[in-house]
């Protein structure tokens, strides 16, 4: 079986970019055969993602078994939005049996490099939460 780490984000949008933070912290720590790889889209497809949540919040979705909530990743006219290219596989009969998303909660996503403060401390245990989740 296939193993892929997926980080996702923009790293010239601040918070967005604390999936590629993750995956390339997580990197060298992965289990042989799990394959890393780094995916920067169009960002604003996440900015209003966890709304309501606090800055640097951990989330977990299992989305082999559920659906990832429809607001928990948005989309814009530029590309699928997490949730929605789950689910769209999913509807295609291409969604593999283990699918887990851990997010964590933005605060700020404007231009520029660098995580805000809450979603730096929350690197290091979303690191743990993925290496745990690859075992």
């Amino acid at each position: 079986m296939r193993r892929v780490l997926l980080g996702v984000g923009n790293a010239y949008r601040s918070d967005d970019g604390v999936g590629l933070v993750v995956a390339e912290r997580v990197r060298p720590h992965v289990p042989e055969g799990v394959e890393v790889t780094l995916c920067e889209q169009e960002a604003s497809r996440v900015i209003d993602a966890f709304e309501g949540g606090e800055p640097g919040e951990l989330h977990r979705f299992d989305a082999a078994a559920a659906p990832v909530p429809a607001r928990a990743f948005g989309s814009s006219t530029h590309a699928f939005g997490v949730g929605e290219a789950i689910e769209l596989a999913r509807a295609l009969g291409k969604l593999p049996p283990a699918v887990v998303v851990i997010g964590v909660e933005g605060k700020v996503f404007a231009a520029g490099k660098g995580l805000s403060a809450p979603v730096e401390a929350a690197v290091e245990p979303a690191v743990e939460v993925v290496l745990r989740e690859l075992g």
